[in-house]
């Protein structure tokens, strides 16, 4: 997968686009700013926006090129983050070290998904929130983006497993449209979630 999202990564449009995610931008914009981790975040487009509202921003994607688009990006909209490049097998942070944990179309294998997230679990501090948005399983009946992969598409019963943990869990399957640079582009099935630990 790495060579796959380094070649998409490499050419010189942004595949997402360079505008955050607006689901994410619409939780982001109600908290206080902290520290942000953005995990698997390509080509930055979510940390970026972070950092221009006054986050902390830690991200890391297994793509070099992604990181190199990433901090082209940050350094036009005059923002720093902090971008490394790591496998979401290898990523480790301390326990409670961030404010909000940001997961914007992070789609794993199905035997390492669950303990992924709740190792992000664990990275978030008392209080801290986390925002998602994936493909659901319905997905594959629309041609916008994501895996063709139905073991890598969320429901809603995974997600309230895997994020037992955390308080004020709200999951929400809806169908959007998406606008996102050249690959996340028409009707999509989404999954939302907001939490809190």
């Amino acid at each position: 997968m790495k060579a796959f999202w380094n070649e998409r990564y490499a050419a010189p449009e942004y595949a997402y686009g360079v505008q955050p995610n607006e689901y994410f931008k619409q939780e982001l914009d109600l908290l206080t700013p902290g520290k942000l981790l953005m995990p698997a975040e390509g080509e930055g487009r979510n940390a970026v926006y972070a950092a221009t509202r006054g986050w902390e921003v830690t991200a890391f994607d297994s793509s070099i090129s992604g990181q190199t688009k990433a901090l082209q990006l940050a350094e036009e909209k005059k923002v720093t983050i902090d971008y490394q490049v790591l496998d979401a097998f290898e990523a480790d942070f301390p326990e409670d070290s961030f404010d909000a944990i940001g997961l914007i179309y992070v789609h794993l294998p199905a035997d390492f998904r669950q303990s992924f997230h709740r190792r992000v679990v664990s990275w978030l501090k008392p209080g801290g929130k986390l925002i998602l948005e994936g493909f659901g399983k319905a997905q594959l009946q629309y041609q916008s983006g994501g895996p063709r992969n139905l073991d890598m598409l969320f429901s809603p019963e995974m997600l309230r497993e895997d994020f037992a943990s955390l308080k004020n869990l709200e999951i929400t399957e809806t169908l959007t449209e998406l606008r996102e640079g050249l690959y996340h582009v028409g009707q999509a099935a989404v999954v939302r979630v907001k939490a809190e630990k």
